[in-house]
């Protein structure tokens, strides 16, 4: 499968506020690109893998970037945008591990990325070979910006670059169905390396037969990467290898980032030129693994 070079993550992170329990809650920092950028970077080492957001010039934004440069990641692409925050998010899980999101974010920095008032273009590309991004990197930007990123990714396949793509769609943040099926689907065809879930693509393109998700992203030319099956397992996209982990090697004690860890270890084990039914075992491993603690990142 090849090296993927230097990796850049584009997206949004935020501060997380985990319940405990009872009224007590922990503070951490993630968001879905960022939790793939760690997990990317613990595992392929210094200087490989950069995260590409715009952040505020807070206190709580100069915490993220801490936060950043503890798990290597490269932050020449952050952007610091006087008078702006980061977004934050709640998480509430029930008795079987299940998340849901209380969001703060309709005015975080991230949304203006790539705004006249940022110093950050889709020029950045040039100094990397594979970009990750997300249905929630897309959400987050008005359409100009998108249309910018979209150009940006023509010229950087043109010359080589491989993006991958995770749809992760949260209905929430576009302004209704239509216009994030139009997107993602424009998206999709720019993408060469995909993630997208099962239940995402329900949602998202009405597809209830996992043969006909797998039908279309074939059509669409993507034969790299695997659909996200929850509990099920995994996927290949080419259709060759399906994981199914055992149901009682899974202690699932908190779902967030399952699918970010997933995409990390899928591409990690890609980068050391894996086969697929290995990219799948490595990718559903550090998963499980995510899924048994609270919080989208595990302790060092």
């Amino acid at each position: 499968m090849g090296q993927l070079g230097r990796i850049a993550c584009l997206g949004e992170v935020m501060v997380e506020v985990a319940r405990t329990g009872g009224d007590t809650a922990r503070i951490g920092v993630a968001g879905d690109t960022f939790n793939t950028a760690v997990y990317l970077s613990r595992a392929l080492g210094r200087g490989r893998v950069a995260y590409v957001t715009a952040l505020g010039t807070d206190r709580q934004s100069d915490r993220i970037i801490d936060a950043l440069r503890a798990e290597a990641l490269d932050t020449a692409h952050v952007a610091r945008l006087p008078g702006q925050m980061p977004g934050l998010y709640l998480i509430d899980t029930d008795e079987h591990g299940e998340r849901s999101f209380s969001y703060w974010r309709s005015t975080s920095a991230a949304r203006r990325m790539f705004g006249p008032e940022s110093s950050l273009s889709p020029a950045f590309l040039d100094g990397f070979d594979t970009l990750c991004l997300s249905g929630i990197s897309l959400a987050i930007l008005d359409q100009g910006a998108r249309d910018r990123l979209a150009e940006g990714l023509v010229r950087f396949r043109d010359r080589g670059g491989r993006v991958a793509f995770d749809t992760n769609y949260r209905p929430v943040l576009w302004p209704d169905l239509v216009t994030a099926r139009e997107q993602m689907s424009r998206f999709i065809g720019l993408t060469d390396i995909a993630f997208p879930s099962r239940d995402d693509e329900a949602a998202l393109f009405g597809d209830r037969l996992t043969d006909d998700i797998l039908a279309r992203y074939a059509r669409a030319g993507i034969r790299q990467g695997a659909l996200k099956c929850g509990g099920d397992g995994a996927i290949a996209l080419d259709g060759s290898r399906t994981h199914r982990p055992a149901a009682e090697d899974v202690n699932v004690v908190d779902t967030t980032a399952a699918g970010d860890s997933f995409n990390a270890g899928f591409l990690a084990a890609m980068d050391r030129g894996a086969e697929v039914a290995d990219c799948l075992a490595a990718a559903a491993g550090l998963a499980e693994r995510v899924v048994s603690v609270r919080g989208a990142i595990l302790p060092r």
